[in-house]
């Protein structure tokens, strides 16, 4: 990923070192002008924006705002209080200053999970191979929350329950339901079916964790999930193909 740095001219940072460090970053620039920015933006090709938001002549929000056709940003500042709006401009991450390397790493990785989703999509639309799934090479799926993107197993997940727009993502290293904005019809479409079937308009399974199967529900951990009649048949064929 192509990096540009923004900062105030007098901030002394270890950014750029953390930056150098990460072997997925490429540092082109480190600027303190937005003109100086905006001239690298027409001139080169940028995946990832680091900019303070306390600049000298504008603001790193507004300079955000001014981009028509926005690289990936992340936000880093001494006011907390400015998180939400950050966020609220699709900031990949809100670094509050002064911060160690290891929380710079995890902004750094869930951009590159933007990065390499962005690029799958990309890869769609040029009629490439490369489908536009949120499933990942390694047998994961990418999972957009409020705040963070998440990488979640396809071995850990339980089952999945539909609510209208949203879904919920039952994992087994989660305590708590795991919910994304969504439609169950759309995520069946990308999960594998030899590892989930689709048992209720409302409930997707993870095949390899039913520990029990009656007329009209399955169970899994502790739950009973209700089998609807259009899916019955398909499914119970499909647990066939599991049967030893």
């Amino acid at each position: 990923m192509r990096c540009l740095v923004i900062k105030k001219p007098t901030e002394q940072i270890n950014l750029i070192e953390f930056i150098k460090t990460v072997p997925y970053f490429d540092l082109i620039a480190s600027c303190t002008s937005v003109f100086e920015a905006y001239e690298i933006l027409q001139t080169q090709q940028v995946d990832l924006i680091f900019i303070d938001t306390d600049l000298s002549k504008i603001s790193g929000m507004d300079f955000i705002k001014s981009l028509d056709d926005r690289p990936l940003f992340i936000f880093y500042s001494s006011d907390a209080s400015l998180a939400i709006e950050g966020f609220n401009l699709n900031a990949i991450d809100f670094l509050l200053k002064p911060f160690s390397f290891d929380r710079f790493l995890k902004a750094a990785n869930k951009a590159l999970l933007h990065f390499t989703y962005k690029e799958k999509k990309l890869g769609y639309h040029n009629g490439k191979e490369t489908p536009e799934n949120h499933i990942l090479s390694n047998d994961s799926i990418l999972v957009k929350t409020e705040y963070q993107t998440l990488i979640i197993k396809l071995e850990n997940i339980l089952y999945i329950e539909g609510l209208k727009d949203y879904i919920k993502i039952y994992t087994t290293r989660h305590a708590k339901p795991i919910i994304t904005l969504n439609s169950l019809k759309k995520l069946q479409q990308n999960l594998p079916r030899d590892k989930f079937s689709r048992v209720h308009k409302s409930y997707i399974v993870g095949l390899g964790h039913i520990k029990a199967i009656n007329k009209t529900q399955v169970v899994i951990n502790d739950k009973f999930i209700p089998i609807g009649e259009s899916y019955k048949n398909i499914f119970l064929n499909r647990m066939e193909e599991w049967r030893i």
